[in-house]
């Protein structure tokens, strides 16, 4: 059995891509082998900033000999027909094979191939493999045809000890490689993974992404204990950090006290998002003037040299944050609205002061759905929420949109709602978001993704597959949850239509009408329901269920409605009952169909012959009238329970009653009956939907 080792040296590749790309590599070297009837008995990979790593142990010396046939046409064909098998095939068309098949004689194709060397299929696959490797982004090098997250230095590939030989545009593989780029950078020749591993680690190289990650978060929270301060929890921060460094030696690092001033959020970005490094905070929360990062070596003086320029740098990053946050303050945010007509939020959608004046009268409107949001404050909110986009702050760290623009707004002397409103008003953003629950800071919320879902719906600009390029399932996934963590008693498709008629001249052109829109739009946020719900243990086919029922667009409710159904189907009786409703359903479809008629007449109670038919009519009338009740006052608990007195007299029915009775009278009266069934319990929900 042998043993491979491939490692692609190149300069740094982004942190974002890193992992993917060996996954990608990894899994295209492994699935071209399958092809060719290789298997491995173990593989793994890794990667650091400056390498993708594979390495695969227990191949075969060479490939089994393939023995493959293939049918042909029939005897009889054309001889061209035929002799196009046979080239195809490899074979002479004098070798071809006729045989007996279910459909007459036909030529088969016997192909013989002998096994190829392993080396050989490897110096085949490997370079497929890179060629096939699709990155976010790449680039030429050189006058060079090939592309490449960035420059290849050189590939190591080798088997058992020997060079695999082959090509990947200028550079030819070979079995050397060189450590740290500065600690390190001698070319070294290694015989397999072991030995690769062990002298990259003796020239300051971890090729294992997850022990650098576990060096600098150790590292990390020692150092913050040292000082008596906490480190910030920053997950991907750190999962970014150790695709940057492939020595990891952490340090920490402080700023001048007196940029404290700055707004809090301002530090925390200049320092995670452009210099990626982790916050430190007081016992109590608060953020400290401190911060550790994760160098590539040590450097001078024990480590002082690296950290006096990246407390460098910081400080002239913070400089530029002061500067930007003194000369913000100079201008008032409502002197800012007037700015945004100059900016386009979309071509067929206008500028962001249209958006601004939508939002506006889309909060007006959804005061009144919110208890205790004062419509004045909604619309002041919504009028300043975009305002701080044309802020240098905002220009130069846009992640801070919202929150720039609250500091602004309460410097102004904003209402404090407002000013809420404006810092919360993108959220929530994803799951892990919190979400916004004081009235003023809902309602701009909810106005600002109605208005973008509506006007991108409207102009079919919709999600399509994995499409979704202005976030379109995010900012649905948004509103349902403003919708059910606050309660609100919300008419979706009201809110749609209303959204649709402030759009201009959208009715005069050739798109989708306002009822279009608002159906699709309800329909879309069924998905995202469900996906919504996914975590939480709920069944998609049961949103589906009540969903179909009216159309309901109420969210509370139909939430109320879905648990209920769901604690009622895990019930003895709830299961028995829409087994019964499947058998009734059933008989009433296909009875309809070979009648051509439906049965949905009154029943007859005159033409009753059993007491089982009686007893079910009997149990429907009692549980349509308590359930009608029941599901009015919004008790669907209570309506399931109605229901749950029906199963008795129905399984009775079942095991006494002949539906297809020889008397024509008698059996339509229990089909009709059977169909009252299926009516009374899709009162409730849809109970065709449910998968089981």
């Amino acid at each position: 059995m042998a043993d491979f080792l491939l490692e692609i040296l190149s300069e740094e590749i982004p942190a974002r891509m890193q992992r993917r790309a060996v996954e990608s590599l990894h899994e295209e070297i492994v699935k071209i082998l399958k092809e060719q009837k290789i298997k491995t008995i173990s593989s793994e990979f890794y990667v650091t900033p400056r390498r993708l790593i594979v390495a695969l142990s227990g191949l075969p010396e060479r490939q089994d000999d393939l023995n493959e046939e293939r049918k042909g046409p029939k005897v009889g064909a054309p001889d061209k027909a035929v002799e196009g098998f046979a080239r195809g095939a490899g074979v002479a068309v004098a070798d071809l094979e006729e045989r007996e098949t279910d459909k007459g004689p036909c030529w088969f194709a016997v192909i013989h191939r002998e096994g190829r060397a392993i080396a050989d299929l490897l110096a085949e696959a490997v370079p497929a493999a890179m060629a096939a490797l699709s990155w976010p982004k790449s680039m030429r090098w050189g006058d060079h045809d090939v592309r490449w997250v960035r420059p290849i230095n050189a590939i190591l590939a080798v088997l058992d000890g020997a060079v695999v030989p082959f090509s990947f545009g200028p550079v030819t593989s070979g079995n050397r490689t060189r450590g740290h780029r500065f600690l390190a950078p001698d070319w070294f020749e290694v015989s397999g993974f072991e030995d690769y591993r062990t002298r990259l680690r003796a020239a300051h190289v971890m090729i294992d992404q997850a022990e650098r990650r576990a060096v600098i978060a150790k590292g990390a929270e020692s150092l913050a204990a040292e000082a008596g301060l906490v480190l910030d929890d920053q997950p991907r921060l750190l999962d970014e950090v150790a695709g940057l460094v492939e020595w990891p030696v952490p340090m920490i690092g402080g700023f001048d006290p007196d940029f404290m001033e700055i707004p809090h959020e301002v530090i925390v970005t200049e320092m995670t998002q452009h210099q990626r490094y982790f916050p430190l905070r007081e016992k109590d929360g608060a953020l400290a003037p401190r911060f550790v990062f994760a160098a590539n070596m040590e450097g001078g003086d024990g480590g002082a040299v690296v950290r006096a320029g990246n407390e460098r740098v910081l400080t002239a990053r913070l400089s530029d944050g002061r500067h930007f946050w003194d000369m913000d303050r100079k201008q008032t945010l409502e002197s800012r609205v007037g700015d945004l007509e100059k900016v386009v939020f979309h071509a067929r959608l206008g500028t962001v002061a249209e958006r601004v004046a939508r939002m506006e009268r889309l909060a007006e409107h959804l005061a009144d759905f919110i208890p205790g949001c004062d419509p004045a404050l909604a619309k002041r909110a919504a009028h300043l929420a975009k305002a701080d986009l044309t802020s240098e702050m905002v220009g130069e760290f846009p992640e801070l949109q919202g929150v720039m623009g609250a500091y602004y707004a309460r410097h102004d002397g904003e209402d404090a709602a407002v000013a809420q409103a404006i810092a919360e008003h993108y959220s929530p953003q994803g799951p892990s978001d919190a979400c916004p629950t004081e009235p003023v800071s809902v309602v701009v919320a909810l106005a600002e993704k109605v208005d973008t879902l509506v006007g991108f719906f409207a102009i079919d600009e919709r999600p399509t597959g994995s499409r979704d390029p202005f976030a379109l399932r995010r900012a649905a996934l948004g509103v349902i949850r403003l919708i059910l963590e606050n309660r609100l008693r919300l008419r979706l498709r009201e809110a749609f239509l209303v959204g649709h008629r402030i759009f201009p001249d959208l009715e005069a052109q050739e798109l989708p009408d306002q009822q279009n829109v608002a159906e699709s739009l309800i329909a879309f946020f069924a998905d995202r329901l469900k996906v919504h719900l996914r975590e939480e243990g709920v069944r998609h086919d049961l949103v589906d269920a009540v969903f179909a029922r009216e159309a309901d667009d109420d969210l509370v409710r139909l939430m109320a409605r879905v648990r209920a159904l769901q604690a009622f189907l895990a019930t003895e009786d709830g299961a028995n009952l829409l087994a019964a409703y499947r058998r009734a359903a059933n008989i009433v479809r296909i009875e309809e169909k070979k009648d051509g008629v439906s049965f949905d007449g009154a029943v007859d109670p005159a033409a009753m012959e059993q007491d089982e038919e009686r007893a079910v009519a009997a149990a429907l009338a009692e549980a349509d009238a308590a359930a009608g009740a029941s599901l009015e006052d919004e008790r669907f608990e209570d309506a399931m329970t109605a229901l749950a007195r029906m199963r008795a007299p129905v399984d009775a029915f079942f095991d006494e009653v002949t539906v297809n009775a020889d008397d024509a009278g008698l059996r339509t009266n229990r089909l009709n009956l059977l169909a009252a069934i299926r009516t009374t319990l899709d009162r409730v929900a849809d109970f065709s939907k449910i998968e089981g």
